[in-house]
Formats: structure tokens, sequence, C-alpha cells
């Protein structure tokens, strides 16, 4: 396990009077297209005083800044060290405070409690779901939310999934029943992604097929390093027009919560 950041809290500016003001809004990493839908959905989801938030799978930080810029307390666990460190200085570039860890989630300490538990695009990594899910669970405190993302649909399982390391994806009910078995209450999901899913679903599955090695170089867990690496955007005007393509559809997507390739799913832990 290595803690690469803890973030001191940003200072308070004040004017001639010493009056506080507000500080600037962070500068924010920019998502990739599915991100940006994926986000779109996730952010109404997220409570307004967010607390101490825990990110299971941070990737590169595009959505941790974002979490850290409203929590109380951040921490992101990050497995793949390169995106760990990529986490780690977009925070510091967005003057959010946060921690990142590079480890499993057992390097935190066995105690340490979060109002919000967040894993985005991990469960379908894990071999044993199950055990992940109560994991995520017990990190809870009482009454507080676990959020998660996932693909969508075991029929649509295609060639990208075997070449970014997923074992599975998501049937409605069967995630569902999962949370539930977890021990988790209030329990709510729903899809993402019509219309636009569906075509970045068919060109990432073509770049699979075209490209072999994705699916058959490394194991399943270096798989799943990579695939946080993959897609990934990297500068504000790329953020920018991101933003701008992914617009429309965002918009479209809400009018269609039962209808998409992607699921998010929630629930709270007994009070």
């Amino acid at each position: 396990m290595k803690r690469l950041h803890a973030a001191g809290a940003t200072a308070r500016a004040v004017d001639d009077e010493g009056t506080p003001v507000p500080n600037p809004a962070p500068a924010l990493p920019p998502l990739t297209l599915y991100g940006s839908l994926r986000w779109d959905v996730v952010e109404p989801l997220l409570p307004g005083a967010a607390g101490r938030v825990l990110e299971v799978g941070c990737g590169q930080g595009a959505v941790g800044v974002r979490l850290a810029a409203r929590a109380a307390a951040y921490t992101g666990v990050e497995l793949d060290a390169d995106s760990a460190r990529t986490a780690e200085q977009r925070l510091v570039e967005a003057g959010v405070p946060g921690t990142v860890v590079q480890g499993p989630l057992d390097s935190l300490p066995a105690a340490e409690r979060f109002d919000l538990v967040c894993a985005f695009e991990v469960i379908e990594h894990i071999d044993d779901d199950a055990a992940a899910l109560r994991e995520w669970a017990a990190r809870l405190r009482p009454g507080g939310t676990l959020l998660l993302s996932t693909p969508a649909w075991q029929r649509r399982y295609g060639p990208m999934d075997e070449a970014v390391g997923h074992f599975r994806r998501y049937d409605p009910a069967a995630l569902v029943a999962l949370l539930r078995d977890a021990g988790l209450t209030d329990v709510g999901l729903r899809l993402y992604g019509v219309p636009l899913g569906y075509a970045l679903e068919a060109a990432r599955n073509q770049l699979a097929r075209r490209r072999p090695g994705l699916r058959e170089e490394g194991s399943t867990a270096d798989r799943t390093a990579r695939s946080g690496r993959l897609f990934q955007p990297s500068t504000s005007a790329q953020g920018s027009l991101v933003a701008a393509a992914t617009w429309p559809f965002r918009v479209a997507q809400r009018a269609f919560p039962r209808t998409g390739t992607g699921l998010v799913a929630w629930g709270r832990a007994a009070s």
C-alpha cells in the first residue's frame, strides 16, 4: 500500500476587509465520452453534504476530483500505480483536499468508515462480486450510501468487455439482488446511455475485434489495470469537446431511465 497524497485544506480567500469569499471552482479533469454520460446520472444522486467519501477504483481521478470538491473528506483507492499517480496529481492541480491510496481496499484502517462509498465501473472486474459488495457495504457508516455503476445486460458481453478484464455484465434484477444480499436497503437503479452508449459500445467492440492483442495479452488483472487508461482524454480542450459533444445525448438519456448500456445502482446501510 502506498498513500500517495493527502492534500491539505485549500486556503480561504478574503476581501480587503477580511471577509471570507468563495474559493474559485476547481479545475475539473476531462471525462471520457461514456464518463460524461455516466456523471450526468450520478451527480444528482450524490448527497448535498457528502461527508466522508470513499471511491473504490478511482482510476485517474476524473470523478475523484468532482467528488472531493463536494466532500468533507475524500479517499480514493486504486490498484494501478500509474492511474493512482495521475489521480493524485489531478487532486493537487484542482486544489481540492483528498487522499489517494495505491493498493487494495484493505490497505485502509479496518475501522475506517464513510458516509458515501462509490465504485464506478469496478464490480464487473471482480470475480467474487458478492464478497466485494459485502466489503464495500461494511465500510459504510450507519445510514450511509453505496453508489456504483457497471455495464448493463449480460447478453451484451462482447470483445471489449473481454479486452478490459470484465468477468460479466449485469442484468438489473441480478444487481438489485446482490445489493440486497450485501445487507443494503432502499436499493434502486437506473439505466443510462441511450442512444450514444450503443454507438460507443459498437465502436469499441469493433476495435477489440480488429486488435486481438487487446483480448489476449496479459492476465485479467493486467487487462483490468489497462482499462483505466484506455480512451482517456488528458487536456481541458478535450474535456470541453467531450462536454459539448455529449450534451444533447445527456439530455436525451434522462427521458429513458429504463433503457441503455450502463447501470447506476445504489443502496443504504441500516441506520
